[in-house]
């Protein structure tokens, strides 16, 4: 299978290429290389892409959000699956470069939504957000509950994208998978996410932030069991015979939780992150940060029915190895 991966550069779309690139999948990766985190992490997965990718995978450097742009980067490559992973993230950067988000995750997803209608794709999995949940909805937070009062402009971006994903569903019958990560991490994972942050500074001795003094719990999930849930869902997508789907649409778009299933304390991560680290942590206990939310607890029972997901890695687990990675790539 031909697969075209937005995000291609970024964590998650690395990890997942490498995967189908390793399995024989011919993969075309697309991604602009923002310098919203260093470029140079981006171009270390790139590297270790073509190292693991066996030939199979080609990389471009394209703006999805600019129309003319992708059009003309895919004028001559046919593809039988779409992975978007894309977008312009973190909840905090969004009270900064509002624009930003606009312009690559609505503006953006709607072109991916184009380039599958116009090319009558047959399967589109693309990425939402445990953040578009905000902060009242029941533990543990099911694809069936409400998810319309979004607390940052982030989240409310990827719900916007579910509702686009929805109405071409209805209209044109295009196959979509919307699939709402809850706090991923790994080896080159980004550096503007929690872990990396603790790490490098539980390692420099720095102390390190704590929000809502550390009242908050977060599903962590590893970036292999991602992955996982991603590869499954490319292999099987929504039928178009009028049933609900996860998420309650009866045209062929289903939006599934994927995480760990265990929210973890905040706290108690930390202590899991200094041992793997062999040092202390210093805290800098803060106010709660506007635009966060105080709990992720995922319901993946629909991605354990239909796919039969079942995340591997206990956050003990992949914290050894996360720290492992990081100090072996930092030289710490």
């Amino acid at each position: 299978m031909h697969v075209l991966v937005t995000g291609a550069a970024g964590f998650i779309g690395a990890a997942l290429s490498e995967r189908l690139a390793q399995g024989g999948h011919k993969v075309t990766g697309l991604d602009n290389l923002n310098d919203y985190y260093p470029v140079s992490l981006k171009n270390d997965r790139l590297k270790r892409l073509y190292s693991k990718g066996g030939g199979h995978f080609e990389f471009r450097k394209v703006d999805f959000a600019d129309h003319a742009e992708l059009n003309a980067s895919l004028a001559n490559t046919d593809f039988e699956a779409i992975v978007h992973l894309g977008a312009q993230a973190g909840v905090r950067y969004s009270l900064e470069n509002p624009h930003a988000y606009v312009q690559s995750n609505l503006v953006g997803h709607f072109n991916i939504l184009e380039l599958a209608r116009t090319r009558s794709i047959p399967n589109t999995v693309y990425a939402s957000s445990s953040s578009v949940y905000g902060t009242n909805t029941p533990a543990p937070f099911s694809e069936e509950e409400r998810a319309d009062r979004p607390v940052s402009l982030y989240a409310a971006t990827k719900r916007a994208d579910e509702l686009l994903s929805e109405s071409y569903a209805h209209l044109y019958r295009l196959p979509l998978t919307g699939l709402r990560f809850f706090t991923v991490y790994g080896p080159f994972g980004r550096p503007d996410m929690m872990p990396w942050i603790f790490a490098d500074k539980i390692l420099r001795g720095i102390p390190i932030p704590v929000f809502n003094n550390g009242e908050m719990e977060r599903d962590f999930t590893y970036i292999d069991d991602i992955v996982d849930g991603i590869v499954a869902c490319l292999a099987k997508p929504p039928v178009d015979n009028g049933a609900a789907k996860p998420g309650g649409s009866v045209s062929p778009h289903a939006v599934y939780n994927i995480g760990n299933s265990r929210p973890e304390k905040l706290l108690d991560v930390i202590e899991i992150m200094e041992a793997a680290c062999d040092r202390k942590a210093v805290l800098e206990m803060l106010p709660m940060q506007k635009g966060d939310v105080t709990q992720t607890y995922a319901d993946v029972s629909a991605m354990k029915r239909d796919f039969g997901y079942a995340p591997k890695i206990s956050v003990r687990e992949g914290m050894r190895r996360y720290i492992d990675w990081f100090r072996n790539y930092h030289s710490l």
